[in-house]
């Protein structure tokens, strides 16, 4: 503080009047360790409150204090007499503060400006360092109030209860709780080595004693106060709060059943079992936090044949990263609701098989003979150590954010047909929120009356498409009424159903909650779906997949988000009439051995409007394309995309590609000839000569252009088709064998503003 220590020793020679350092000290009881600064318009005047200061500064401010009398014996009478006029005048102008007049700031004299500069530097000092203080030390900064999501808010409890409100801890960010495990609570210590520094992150940032906390468990909640803590075992000494506050939730538990309770534990309980009371001076922040990320660690991540797996690598990388980003994908509703059920069954098997196997080894360790009992107990532990194995391998499938698609596509992929019911009768859904009897009268004129299906119908009333779907057995039919549903799973069409809407699709919207379940799933042999609009949010998988038999879709609305709708090896989708848009991935996906039919159709706003998988590898048949007549328009990338590998190590012959992917022109055009005939010649309406002739449409040649890719590609895949046959001795194939080919029919398609055209080839 070089402005006090000036101040002092110029006292020490002769006391200058306030107004000479540009400052006024208001109050008779010196100067503030937290010192305000304000002034004029100039910022030439300052005022400084406080209490009674030491020191140094004690000395400075009773200089000041009796400045009258000093000035009387060190100053001429002239001096004197100026000091003394221009004090009246400022305590005429002025107004009366808390500790003493304070008026307007007067101009400095000579060499005033510059100690008041100096006080001005060492009040904002003072400032800063008080501010840095104030953390209280601690070494974490993912609490600060001024990010995101971070602000600890007051949770009021539910009901009419007697509790003080807590802290709101549960509701943070992902970000939150990454950077406090990774960054301060775990860093990179190894599973054994979790409680160890669980407990050196606790001794920073937790308060020892002086909070009050509810204590839950499951039969009550009572008001404890902490006193100490046991940092090693992750617990808190405590005492019952006072006043006494109980809930029970399954029994009568007083004072003295809950002293006892306490005595028995010693007065210790784990933190994760504490909620922190909320306190709004924030000197308690940082120890709610530490709270609940222990608290959170031990429910959601930590398992406990962990340390089994203790090895060199990083833990948090292996397990809390993974487990982490799982709990909030399923949170978020990005992981299907089938996968997470089984997710949950997998561990709770896991924890009953390995608390069986510690149980076996238990007793085997705690015994010294070697009889026959014991040697089939060590097989057996060998039996659950294994299946232990298996489990853990399953789940780690499911935490791992690149394979869990896979396992769950895998165990819908199995999902079984009801067949005919058992009564070998079949049965009209009608799906309505509200039956009114206008429209019960039309739909029994129009689509429920005896005359028109020559046989009695028996009919069943649902409130929403999915719990219709479930009741569905082979041959039923779903009629949906004009309504906005919302559906919170997966529509599995497992058998010959026929769904339609009663009305234009508009009228019949079918939305879906929740990121992770697919939207509808096909797998039965003759599925149609017509006159209904259906609505995908923020998804991670596609609208509609066909994985076998045949469905066919006609007059709907799709409105996706993620893939729009796929078409699996072996399955069959004839799509009529409909409109699909929004699709992140391509609109319609189409796998190798499968056969699609579109016509009529717009596909648009999509990455891509229609994306053919590579069929060239060994295992994959070609599959069956008929584009007739469909507007493939406004698409980010290629209304059409065929996807295949950039070199064929097996191909000898073929086509060439050049630079931007696209098949030689006139190669591929006397290719086709070969293939496809004179019946894929006129399907095209000429426009397999487009090359030969260059005055053909833009349309035309979208369609021509996608024909010949096909073809040659075909042709491709029936060369190394040949190739391989020769390899195995095999001179003369059967014809059926070698007849692998594209059945393509592309005419009337109309490709309109696709940001990189009508046609494209994606290289890999």
């Amino acid at each position: 503080m070089r402005a006090l220590e000036r101040m002092e020793r110029e006292s020490s020679e002769r006391v200058r009047p306030p107004y000479e350092l540009g400052c006024c000290f208001e109050g008779t009881t010196g100067l503030a360790g937290a010192a305000r600064l304000s002034g004029g318009p100039n910022g030439a005047g300052a005022r400084i409150n406080g209490a009674a200061a030491t020191g140094k500064e004690d000395g400075a401010s009773e200089a000041l204090a009796a400045a009258p009398e000093e000035a009387a014996e060190s100053r001429s009478e002239e001096d004197l007499e100026a000091a003394m006029a221009v004090e009246e005048e400022r305590q005429d102008e002025g107004v009366k503060g808390d500790g003493g007049w304070v008026g307007e700031p007067l101009p400095p004299v000579l060499g005033g400006s510059q100690p008041q500069e100096e006080a001005g530097d060492a009040l904002s000092l003072g400032e800063s360092s008080e501010s840095d203080d104030s953390g209280g030390g601690s070494c974490s900064d993912y609490g600060d109030q001024d990010k995101p999501g971070t602000a600890l808010q007051r949770l009021v409890p539910e009901g009419d209860v007697r509790f003080p409100d807590t802290f709101q801890t549960n509701n943070l960010l992902f970000y939150e709780r990454f950077k406090a495990y990774q960054d301060y609570m775990l860093a990179d210590c190894k599973a054994s080595e979790v409680k160890e520094f669980t407990a050196e992150y606790l001794e920073k940032v937790l308060e020892p004693c002086g909070w009050q906390a509810i204590w839950r468990t499951n039969v009550f909640e009572v008001l404890v106060e902490v006193v100490d803590m046991e940092y090693s075992s992750l617990k808190a000494v405590v005492r019952l709060g006072d006043p006494f506050l109980c809930e029970n939730k399954g029994g009568a538990f007083t004072l003295e059943c809950l002293q006892e309770l306490l005595a028995l534990k010693g007065h210790q309980l784990p933190l994760q079992e504490l909620w922190v009371v909320f306190d709004e001076s924030g000197g308690f922040d940082q120890t709610a936090l530490a709270v609940e990320h222990v608290r959170f660690f031990y429910q959601h991540i930590w398992r406990s044949w962990d340390e089994e797996d203790d090895d060199d690598f990083d833990y948090f990388v292996r397990c809390v990263e993974p487990r982490l980003r799982l709990y909030y994908d399923i949170l978020e509703d990005r992981v299907p609701s089938a996968l997470v059920a089984d997710y949950h069954s997998l561990l709770s098997q896991c924890e009953e098989v390995y608390r069986t196997f510690l149980d076996l080894r238990n007793s085997l360790s705690g015994s010294d003979s070697e009889s026959e009992v014991e040697s089939i107990s060590v097989v057996e532990g060998v039996k659950l150590y294994d299946r232990i194995d298996r489990l853990k391998q399953k789940l780690k499938l499911i935490e791992n954010p690149l394979l869990r698609y896979v396992f769950g596509y895998q165990k819908r992929a199995g999902l079984q047909p009801k067949g005919i019911r058992p009564a070998g009768t079949t049965i009209t859904h009608v799906v309505s929120a509200t039956m009114m009897s206008s429209l019960l009268a039309c739909l029994l004129r129009e689509k429920l009356s005896p005359a028109s299906c020559n046989e009695e119908i028996e009919i069943q009333f649902h409130s929403d498409p999915l719990s219709a779907m479930n009741a569905c057995y082979k041959g039923d039919r779903i009629i949906i009424c004009p309504g906005h549903y919302l559906v919170d799973g997966t529509l599995y069409v497992a058998d010959s159903v026929e769904l339609e809407g009663y009305g234009l699709p508009d009228d019949v919207v079918i939305e879906k909650r929740g990121k992770g379940d697919a939207f509808v799933e096909c797998t039965g042999a003759d599925v149609k779906i017509s006159s209904v609009k259906l609505i995908q949010h923020d998804a991670v998988e596609g609208i509609l997949s066909v994985h076998q038999g045949k469905t066919m879709l006609e007059n709907c609305v799709l409105q996706c988000e993620t893939t729009g709708v796929a078409v699996r090896t072996s399955a069959e989708l004839v799509m009529k009439n409909s409109d699909l848009y929004g699709a992140k991935g391509a609109g319609v996906e189409i796998y190798p051995g499968s056969t699609c039919t579109l016509m009529g159709n717009g596909v648009h706003h999509c990455k891509e409007g229609i994306l053919i998988k590579d069929f060239l590898e060994e295992h994959y048949e070609v599959p069956k394309i008929t584009l007739v007549n469909n507007v493939i328009h406004n698409n980010e990338g290629y209304g059409v995309v065929l996807v295949k590998p950039a070199v064929s190590s097996d191909a000898t012959e073929g086509t060439p590609a050049n630079s931007e992917g696209k098949t030689d022109d006139v190669q591929a055009s006397g290719e086709v000839a070969g293939i496809v005939g004179e019946q894929l010649h006129q399907r095209a309406s000429g426009g397999l000569d487009f090359y030969a002739g260059g005055d053909a449409s833009e349309h035309a040649k979208g369609n021509s252009e996608i024909a010949n890719e096909l073809s040659a590609a075909s042709l491709k895949k029936k060369q190394l088709c040949k190739k391989r046959l020769s390899h195995l001795g095999i001179t003369e194939a059967d014809d059926n064998l070698m007849s692998q080919e594209v059945f393509v029919s592309i005419v009337g398609n109309q490709f309109r503003r696709n940001g990189k055209g009508s046609f494209g080839t994606f290289l890999y």
